[in-house]
């Protein structure tokens, strides 16, 4: 991790995708929180990747809304490597909310009116987004309140371009059919992705699964927005409906239209309902455990291993060394090897678990409060960062006790995996593992036990491969349980 980007001192990673890292930062001038975003290295000598990146803060400095991404200034880091000091999303993506749970209509409606808000003022600047979905709508708490705002135009286009663009890009099950085709676009290219966003919302799944943008440049007529579990009125359907049509002329003329006409057809369901999302001050801390089970857990900060111990080489002897920290024991192995294995445990005493040693760079063990709990628990992480669960080439493990009288009927799944094998159930546990997780083919074990009558003990496990995962899971150990 740099310690600075410019003048802006670095806190830790936010998230990294192809083309660019973003770091939480601080502005130490105005002592404010910021984004900072870095073209990642293997693309710095592509001057098409690279204007790219830049014309992305060109067209958010365009904008003067509060529902689109601020870019307060750019810049080089020392390898001539450009970046972007944008606003600090401190509540997540809408990509975080739908994987925790599902939004009212009241608040689905919220957000889509504050998503168009900022896609209509892009618009009358003249600059199309392109790739609007989930994870590019953010979340920001202001005045108590929390605030959707457009972001990444990584893909974003001047119109003037994009009338005769011939590029095919996009996510598929958001992208309009035009856009997958490669014909020239217009505002209501990210009208008919707004459409799809607002259906997504509503209905709890998406209009389109589509896998490629070929399939994506057919799509055909969604299935009825409405459902059993969520009906709703006639003309909402008709409205999101409208907003889908394959041709784009029998669309809404624009954004504004779009979102007036669902608001209006909406207003018998979301007429006095509560429309604004809570605030979670934990979504986006360091090192807040795996967003699976506990859903509103808390996991202290991890510190910077004050349990790290490094094997002292003694001349003219050989030594075998057992150095006992803060509860954690370290075993080192006769000679002059590096260690291999560190063993945890947390605070309490209650949880155990023994990892390479190399995951040993932050330590958390100071508990958590699982979502429906009014007490603090015991839980452990360790990992090779304290984001090793979303950073893509990170490892460790999630030990964490939880009230609970039964197993539950299924783990928390794993969308950026591959695939899932058959869960492994047994009379108090269940198991399953997740293979071709990420870039890094990373292996991902949800396990969930019936520890006692009360109480489950769930492990989350993310190795580089099966065997480790598997060694790690047996050696997590419980004490005082009976």
């Amino acid at each position: 991790m740099p310690a600075r980007l410019g003048r802006y001192a670095v806190r830790r990673r936010l998230g990294a995708g192809a083309f660019a890292t973003v770091w939480l930062a601080y502005d130490e001038q105005l002592d404010s929180p910021v984004a900072v975003k870095v073209l990642a290295d293997n693309w710095t000598e592509d001057q098409a990747v690279r204007q790219r990146f830049l014309e992305e803060g060109r067209f958010l400095r365009k904008v003067e809304s509060p529902y689109v991404v601020t870019v307060y200034d750019a810049g080089e880091i020392d390898d001539g490597r450009p970046y972007l000091v944008m606003s600090y999303a401190d509540q997540g993506t809408l990509a975080d909310r739908l994987e925790i749970d599902g939004l009212t209509p009241g608040q689905a409606l919220e957000v889509v009116r504050q998503v168009g808000a900022g896609l209509q003022t892009l618009h009358e600047r003249g600059v199309l987004h392109r790739d609007l979905k989930p994870a590019n709508v953010l979340f920001r708490a202001v005045d108590g309140e929390v605030r959707a705002m457009v972001a990444d135009l990584g893909l974003g286009k001047s119109m003037e371009v994009s009338s005769r663009l011939t590029v095919i890009a996009g996510t598929p099950s958001f992208v309009s059919p035009e856009q997958a085709q490669g014909e020239p676009l217009d505002p209501r290219s990210d009208l008919y992705s707004l459409a799809a966003l607002t259906y997504l919302l509503l209905a709890g799944r998406a209009a389109f699964s589509h896998a490629t943008l070929s399939a994506a440049a057919r799509p055909g007529s969604p299935p009825a927005l409405s459902s059993p579990d969520r009906p709703y009125p006639d003309e909402v359907g008709a409205v999101v409906a409208r907003g889908l049509a394959v041709e784009r002329d029998e669309r809404w003329p624009d954004v504004a239209s779009y979102v007036a006409a669902l608001t209006s057809a909406l207003a018998p369901v979301t007429s006095g309902a509560a429309s604004q999302l809570p605030l979670d001050p934990h979504l986006t801390q360091t090192g807040a455990p795996p967003s699976m089970l506990a859903d509103d857990a808390s996991l202290p900060p991890p510190r910077l291993p004050r349990r790290r111990r490094w094997l002292r080489r003694v001349v003219g002897g050989v030594v075998a060394l057992a150095v006992i920290a803060g509860g954690a024991v370290l075993g080192y192995r006769i000679g002059h090897e590096e260690p291999t294995e560190a063993t945890v445990t947390d605070t309490s005493g209650y949880l155990t678990v023994t990892v390479p040693s190399s995951w040993d760079h932050a330590v958390a063990d100071d508990g958590w409060r699982p979502k429906g709990s009014d007490t603090d628990q015991p839980a452990l992480s360790v990992g090779t960062s304290g984001d090793w669960s979303t950073d893509p080439d990170g490892q460790g493990v999630f030990v964490g006790i939880l009230p609970g009288t039964e197993l539950p009927d299924h783990v928390p799944g794993h969308p950026e995996c591959a695939t899932s094998q058959d869960p492994i159930e047994a009379t108090d546990s269940l198991t399953v593992t997740f293979t071709g997780c990420g870039d890094t083919d990373a292996v991902v074990v949800e396990r969930v036990v019936q520890l006692t009558e009360n109480r489950l003990l769930w492990v989350q496990v993310r190795s580089a491969s099966t065997a480790v995962a598997n060694r790690v899971l047996d050696d997590v150990e419980t004490h005082g349980f009976g």
